[in-house]
């Protein structure tokens, strides 16, 4: 005769948190560009798209694309790379769009490949060292170390943050 006898501390285990869930774990989506590795928090990412022509607006910088329909909602799409003074992307089919949310509005990034999803701990998040660019490192939230590479975070809410003046050419000088 067996008789099941309650732990209480099975039930407490089962009721805690998945480790993604853990206040010190964070998530992001990691793209290349060019042959750069950045990341932005995978919170902010509604969808991830092939490239598809975008329509040109008038007196944008140059790194805005235009803009796409996306199931009836407009959204300007930027150039991640131009956006970065690295030139512009000449688009193939194999490019990628990010569509993400930003300060209440959706945006989309053209990127060149997305690469995974990245958990790790605040505590591997290393911050942006001191760089004369001073104006560059203003959207650049942190580094990861990822085995034997390095993955740049951006805060998407600075580097697309509205009445921005700066110009890529600024940020290339």
């Amino acid at each position: 005769m067996s008789e099941q006898i309650d732990n209480p501390l099975q039930d407490e285990v089962s009721r805690e948190a998945s480790p993604v869930e853990s206040r010190n774990i964070q998530q992001f989506i990691s793209f290349k560009v060019g042959d750069e590795e950045f990341a932005i928090d995978i919170m902010a990412v509604r969808e991830i798209k092939g490239w598809t022509a975008t329509a040109p607006l008038p007196n944008q910088p140059e790194y805005n694309l235009g803009v796409l329909n996306l199931r009836g909602t407009i959204v300007p799409t930027f150039d991640l790379r131009c956006r970065f003074g690295m030139g512009r992307t000449k688009t193939t089919p194999y490019h990628v769009v990010i569509i993400a949310s930003v300060q209440e509005r959706t945006i989309g990034l053209l990127v060149d490949a997305v690469s995974d999803i990245l958990t790790v701990n605040e505590d591997q998040i290393r911050p942006v060292p001191d760089m004369e660019r001073i104006t560059a490192a203003e959207f650049l939230s942190g580094i990861i170390t990822v085995e034997e590479s390095m993955v740049v975070l951006l805060s998407l809410e600075k580097l697309f943050h509205r009445g921005e003046t700066s110009s890529s050419a600024e940020l290339a000088a």
